[in-house]
């Protein structure tokens, strides 16, 4: 008998209490272990999770988790070989596995990212601006994200063993939240190596991270407000889990990706002959063959002009039947099987279904011929492409997983928005189209029932990364029979494992919740000029204050000329007079900005190495001469980077003349060395 997938929980690895049921190789046929949770308590785990997981996580700034997040991703690269030798027990190719596996890491690598760029170095993240809520503002508030208390479990589909858990797990650590993962049967063995390697790392603090091979159980009678729950799989079990009394009963949230009829469009401009038309046939071929179609994101519904239906459908058989099926590991297969001989039977009766309503074109569902393999034994099945007729509903309800798609004729956009609307949901649409006004009522039309969509042009087909690949810097989900969930989405997805909360309080208490220096709150005018302090020096609120300065004639026409700005309202008095916004002559903003750091800036070398850049600039009350401007600098946010001997400071700079009303505001960003050891 073959071995047993043991799980990973409460800290150690756990060996069910039977003998489970049989896992097979997609391509010989042969079982390749044996699956069950039996003798797992789902209770202990979620509460591991909580206790142990949680806090440790919690005890780390979101940039230390991406450094976590990073050098796992590091880890696994070293590693991946062993993860395609498995792979490829799974009925994929080469090019496949490199798909599945590769875009995991690299979905580590984006947040790893992302953290350290978009996410302050602190356990808690501020969102948006500070609202004010009284008059003389004693009375504001402020929005912030703190990591959920609980798990965030996971529960995966057959078809990317690795990037489906990957894409998943990624947020919620960074967000500091643990996870439990839950792998779909056919294909858990692969998941289970990718889980080992990365315990075997000893990266990740205990806890934030258990994986439970079989059957979740009870787990769900478990859950707490504090959870969260993410499903990949069919719509018809996302439904059920939607609804246990578990989740309603607690509203816990519940994030699904589920069936989804996808759609590509050829615009009406992309004629045989034109690189649109070629893309569009390529991108099809590619959407049905890669991972034999087992992808949430592959096409579908093939829309295109009724004129055109003929060549597409000639084109696209013709590739198709140099597309070589057997063995990934045979030389020359372009497609290999699917998932599980369960999964042929399905995608099966789906074709049957969809034939029903329209035509096959290329293929046969019963059989086909392969390279290197027993076609029985392996869960191998031909390619099939379908012509159908879009008033019928089963091209519009009938989703076939596997390399299946319906190329479906259209007349005008109108008809094809609504076409694409009884699809009642889908993860992503392309529109392969020269015409940008064509793209434009497209996307717009059928954007309320999409969540992704790529327009793809022979300007962008050389980087763009398809009609298939989600990407972590985007949402990755879906309304409707799609699942009405997201993943990834960047910082969006961390978002989702955390909790906002607004909270209400005068400038000082929100300086100190936040760690953000709060206009009004205290300012703290030192000795030493702040540009003096090493960043561990320096402390929220430090401020120097710097003026007047007398701005003349003489200084604004001094500016005009050397930097060419001449505009009316600076140097025509007679035009400026008839501006209503100022009434006569006025200094330039850039003017007024390069005076107030005359004013701020220490000249002599020091741990300030660097301004890179200027956010939030606005401008608002005309300098006109003779007006005598004073700046406040105070320090905003000090953010450490772990990895460098320098962080980033933020400073609030408020340029104000001399009745004490504002005429520029603006945050300064430089980079301060820490202090030498």
């Amino acid at each position: 008998m073959s071995p047993v997938l043991r799980s990973y929980v409460q800290g150690r690895w756990h060996s069910p209490s039977d003998e489970g049921r049989p896992l097979f190789d997609a391509v010989t046929g042969e079982e390749v272990a044996r699956i069950s949770s039996a003798g797992i308590d789902m209770a202990a785990v979620l509460h591991h999770g909580r206790r142990v997981g949680g806090p440790a996580l919690r005890e780390l700034t979101f940039h230390q988790r991406a450094g976590l997040l990073k050098a796992l991703a590091g880890h696994l690269r070293e590693h991946r070989e062993e993860l395609y030798a498995v792979s490829a027990r799974t009925g994929g190719t080469p090019f496949d596995a490199k798909f599945d596996i590769d875009g995991g890491i690299g979905v580590l690598q984006a947040y790893a990212s992302k953290g350290r760029r978009e996410l302050p170095n602190d356990t808690i993240y501020v969102e948006g601006d500070v609202e004010p809520l009284s008059r003389g503002g004693t009375f504001a508030g402020q929005h912030i994200a703190t990591s959920l208390r609980g798990v965030a479990v996971q529960v995966n589909a057959f078809n990317f063993p690795v990037w489906g858990p990957l894409e998943k797990f990624a947020p919620a650590f960074l967000a500091g939240v643990p996870s439990v993962v839950k792998p779909a049967s056919p294909t858990a063995f692969l998941t289970a190596a990718l889980v080992e390697l990365i315990v075997d790392s000893g990266l990740l603090p205990e806890g934030t991270l258990q994986f439970v091979a079989g059957s979740v159980g009870d787990m769900f009678d478990h859950l707490t407000e504090q959870d969260l729950v993410a499903f990949t799989g069919s719509a018809s079990t996302a439904a059920k889990l939607r609804t246990h009394p578990g989740i309603v009963g607690r509203s816990v949230r519940f994030s699904a990706e589920a069936d989804s009829l996808n759609l590509s469009v050829l615009g009406p401009d992309a004629v045989p002959g034109t690189p649109e038309f070629d893309l569009y046939v390529k991108q099809l071929l590619q959407e049905m063959t890669v991972k034999a179609g087992q992808k949430c994101t592959a096409i579908r519904r093939a829309f295109v002009p009724a004129e055109h239906v003929d060549a597409v459908v000639e084109a696209v058989s013709a590739r198709l039947a140099s597309t070589v099926v057997g063995n990934p590991a045979a030389e020359g297969v372009r497609m290999g099987a699917l998932a599980s001989l369960e999964q042929r039977e399905e995608v099966r009766r789906s074709v049957k279904a969809l034939a029903d309503a329209g035509r096959i074109v290329f293929g046969d569902p019963e059989k086909v011929d392969v390279v290197d393999a027993d076609a029985e034994r392996g869960a191998f099945i031909s390619p099939i492409l379908l012509t159908g007729d879009p008033d019928r509903a089963e091209p519009h309800e009938v989703e076939a997983f596997g390399p299946v798609s319906s190329v479906l004729p259209y007349s005008s956009t109108e008809q094809l928005i609504d076409y694409a609307a009884r699809g009642q949901g889908s993860l992503v649409g392309s529109v392969v189209t020269g015409d940008a006004a064509f793209a434009r009522d497209v996307v717009l039309g059928v954007a309320p029932w999409h969540g992704r969509l790529l327009v793809l042009t022979q300007a962008d087909a050389k980087e763009s990364t398809g009609h298939g690949s989600p990407m972590p810097q985007l949402v990755h989900g879906g309304p409707g029979r799609a699942g009405g969930g997201e993943e990834m989405g960047g910082i969006r997805g961390v978002l989702h494992h955390m909790r906002r909360t607004a909270v209400q309080a005068d400038p000082d208490t929100l300086t100190a919740i936040t760690g953000r220096w709060v206009a009004g709150s205290r300012r703290t005018e030192t000795d030493v000029h702040p540009f003096r302090k090493h960043l561990e020096e320096l402390r929220v609120g430090d401020t120097i204050v710097g003026g007047p300065r007398t701005v003349t004639q003489e200084d604004v026409e001094h500016f005009a000329e050397f930097t060419g700005d001449t505009f009316y309202a600076h140097m025509d008095a007679e035009a400026a007079a008839a501006n209503p916004l100022f009434g006569e002559r006025v200094a330039h903003g850039y003017l007024v900005v390069s005076l107030a750091a005359g004013l701020f800036v220490d000249p002599d070398p020091g741990p300030v190495l660097a301004n890179f850049g200027v956010d939030r600039l606005r401008f608002l009350t005309p300098v006109k001469f003779g007006d005598a401007l004073t700046v406040s600098l105070t320090c905003k946010q000090v953010t450490p980077r772990d990895t460098a001997g320098y962080g980033e400071v933020r400073w609030d700079a408020d340029v104000t003349r001399q009745d004490g009303e504002s005429v520029a505001r603006y945050d300064v960003l430089t980079l301060v060395a820490k202090k030498e050891v």
